[in-house]
């Protein structure tokens, strides 16, 4: 990362198409947008036709009234490049930078990112385009910075360049195939290359190391993409103007604490279940992997935005209404646009950019809500978002450096997201693999600690790593591992003396199993960890059903609390048992343990926890938390931070009936002004949302939990 955005303030906007509009709305548009308190639009990155019709005519000037119009409204610009959707004519002219998904079968064209974005044809009419739309328009004044593509990452392209340079790469790597056999273990099966010639396309692949150096290689041309863009873009923007990509986190390609290294600021693209899908106390199933559902995943979505630079972000697109297909409509309730903008803000947000300002007349996604209906008449949701703006410029520039609390710091592990997505430990529900595997087990995780009132901070294995032992284990003393099967030993090392040096670490499933290229270790299971752990295992199962646990001594456990999906059949040794598993014929008995070790304690989760576990877990980890602190109620969540001038609390009810909190100390609410001295009860409305303010000499009663003698005893 470069910097941090420079401006000041909450950005608050939409991405903004006056070339989909109808001639003559511009005007009404921009004085629409300023009077819902606008203060940024984001254009032109989806239409490279438009920029250049025929190939080597450029057309730049049908934008200049856009950015004349915003700049004399006070809107700020973020300037797009268009490189993420080809022209026809480019196809044309060049077939073979289609994308190949399978080796010799080529992407059809009618979509967009069709094409292979590493290939040399494309890339010299992308650098074309890319000069010319950001020299026309670097030194307008309404330009506050600049989007580099578009969601990233989109595919993993198998086309023949793409597998020669792999092949270099891995040349780079391991300098003789006799090496590769050996770290690949290609003995088996007959597998074993004479010839770097001898390696055979990804598509048929089987190999488990092969697979996950693959998408480590297909991560690297993200990377590049982005650093290559960004590195043409600085040379025509100004110091005060900001850089930026907008990631979908589901995206193929996508390493986010990588690509993220050459921007100026993290940006990316949330998008949610509305109505029941953030609704306290139902579930709703989630088909999309592109989309969440749940509370907790809004938040947990700004803690993973959060993560990739361990800064502020912004959103560059969400919700205004309904998303996706024609079959998936659902408009927010009155009350869930200013919950969901606040949740994200809360956990880092800088901007909150909705995508779109007009519902599309035409095009794949003609029912993706807009903040206008297709009638193009202000309705419902353009009225809430202004009244989301009228809120946010009170707010000002009150966010400005804002650092989300966390009680817990989660590892992430992108290698052992990859490794699972295609030899997952878990079944989906139909029997086949469950290559969701990796999110499943880490969600159980967080929303069990989110569920308990726990706040997260997330950090990629390389952040910890290159953390200061002693200041993570300050900031972090509870580290959470849910599922780190792709590790090496630095990385098992550094965890063994964090909690030596009195953290508290948690682990669970499989975590440590695997070594740097997904190999089963040879070590005694949990590898490296076992004198750390207090136990060993040989034997695990997946679950059919799910496995009813009973807490032993001071645990306490929720009712219907239980393990599913997987379970490690654990041998204790010096570990005290604190949750146990109903009998079963598998002789698993110990379901979550805890180890005494140097100064601090390791924990076993022996299991993947449903939600009630997961609560349960939460609970005892953090007992004391800003919710409890707020005697708030289940629907109700409280999340807070600091900056360099106060201690900020962001309180919403989640649900369709009034709640009440206790203030404990004394705050006030930003928006109104209205004070509340500590002990004071706050009634919310239904699917209210406030922000409240205290001075630095509440920090202490606000802040993070430390080490508590209940989730560092022996019980």
């Amino acid at each position: 990362m470069a910097t941090k955005p420079t401006f000041s303030g909450i950005l608050f906007g939409a991405a903004y198409y006056a070339e989909y509009q109808p001639q003559g709305t511009l005007e009404r548009d921009l004085d629409l947008m300023r009077k819902a308190g606008f203060n940024v639009i984001r254009v032109g990155e989806s239409v490279w036709s438009t920029w250049e019709p025929r190939e080597g005519v450029f057309e730049l000037d049908w934008l200049e009234p856009v950015l004349d119009g915003a700049y004399e409204r006070g809107i700020g610009v973020i300037l797009g490049t268009p490189t993420y959707a080809i022209p026809p004519w480019l196809q044309r002219l060049h077939p073979e930078i289609a994308a190949e998904r399978r080796t010799g079968t080529r992407n059809g064209w009618g979509a967009r990112q069709e094409m292979d974005q590493s290939e040399p044809a494309y890339r010299y009419y992308a650098e074309r385009v890319v000069r010319k739309v950001i020299a026309r328009y670097a030194n307008h004044p309404a330009v506050i910075g600049f989007q580099v593509d578009n969601e990233p990452g989109f595919q993993l392209p198998h086309n023949e360049q793409t597998f020669q340079r792999f092949i270099e790469w891995l040349k780079d790597r391991y300098r003789t195939v006799e090496n590769l056999n050996e770290q690949w273990g290609l003995v088996y099966w007959s597998h074993r290359l004479s010839d770097w010639a001898d390696l055979w396309r990804p598509d048929a692949n089987t190999v488990p190391q092969y697979q996950l150096e693959w998408r480590r290689f297909q991560a690297t041309l993200a990377t590049e993409l982005i650093a290559w863009q960004t590195a043409i873009v600085r040379e025509y923007a100004n110091p005060d103007q900001f850089i930026t990509t907008c990631l979908s986190y589901s995206r193929s390609q996508v390493s986010d604490d990588e690509i993220v290294q050459p921007l100026d600021v993290v940006a990316g693209n949330p998008y949610y279940k509305m109505q029941d899908g953030l609704e306290h106390g139902v579930e709703v199933p989630r088909p999309e992997l592109w989309w969440s559902t749940g509370i907790w995943a809004l938040f947990e979505w700004g803690d993973r935005a959060y993560s990739s630079a361990q800064s502020q972000f912004l959103v560059t697109e969400t919700n205004a209404q309904s998303v996706g297909d024609p079959w998936q409509n659902h408009p927010p309730y009155p009350g869930q646009i200013k919950q969901a903008a606040f949740a994200l803000l809360a956990r880092g947000a800088r901007m909150i950019e909705y995508w779109h300002w007009h519902t599309l007349h035409f095009g794949a996604e003609t029912y993706w809500g807009g903040v206008l209906p297709h009638s193009q008449e202000p309705g419902r949701i353009y009225h809430e978002v202004a009244e989301l703006g009228a809120s946010l410029e009170k707010i000002g520039t009150t966010l400005d450096n804002y650092v989300p609390d966390a009680n817990v710091a989660m590892l992430y592990s992108t290698d052992t997201k990859w490794s699972y997505e295609a030899y997952p430990p878990l079944p989906a529900p139909e029997g086949g693999p469950d290559r969701r595997a990796y999110e499943k087990i880490f969600d159980a995780f967080y929303r069990g600690l989110f569920d308990a009132g726990a706040q997260v901070r997330i950090h990629h294995v390389r952040q910890f790593l290159d953390t200061p032992l002693n200041d993570f284990l300050a900031r972090f003393p509870i580290l959470v591992v849910p599922a780190l099967y792709v590790v090496d030993d630095v990385t098992l090392k550094w965890l063994k003396e964090y909690a030596a040096a009195g953290g508290h670490l948690v682990t669970g499933v499989r975590s440590g199993y695997g070594d740097h290229l997904a190999r089963a270790r040879m070590e005694v299971a949990p590898p490296l960890m076992t004198d750390a752990a207090g136990l060993t295992y040989d034997e695990y199962s997946n679950l059919d059903r799910e496995l009813l646990v009973q807490g032993a001594g001071r645990f306490d456990l929720e009712e219907g609390s239980a393990g599913i999906d997987w379970v490690d059949i654990l041998k204790v040794g010096s570990a005290s048992t604190l949750v146990t598993f109903d009998h079963n014929e598998l002789g698993a008995h110990a379901a979550i343990t805890t180890n005494s070790y140097g100064k601090g304690r390791v924990t076993y989760v022996a299991t993947v926890p449903n939600p009630a576990l997961g609560r349960s877990l939460g609970r005892w980890l953090v007992p004391d938390n800003a919710r409890r602190r707020w005697a708030a109620d289940p629907a109700v969540t409280i999340s807070t931070g600091t900056t360099d001038k106060s201690t900020l609390t962001f309180v919403s009810n989640w649900s369709a009936e009034s709640a009440e909190i206790t203030a404990p100390f004394s705050v006030r609410h930003l928006e109104s002004g209205a004070e509340y001295k500590a002990g004071s009860l706050v009634t919310l409305e239904p699917r209210s949302t406030l922000l409240f303010e205290a001075a630095h000499t509440n920090q202490l009663a606000h802040s993070p939990s430390q080490p508590t003698e209940r989730n560092h005893e022996n019980t």
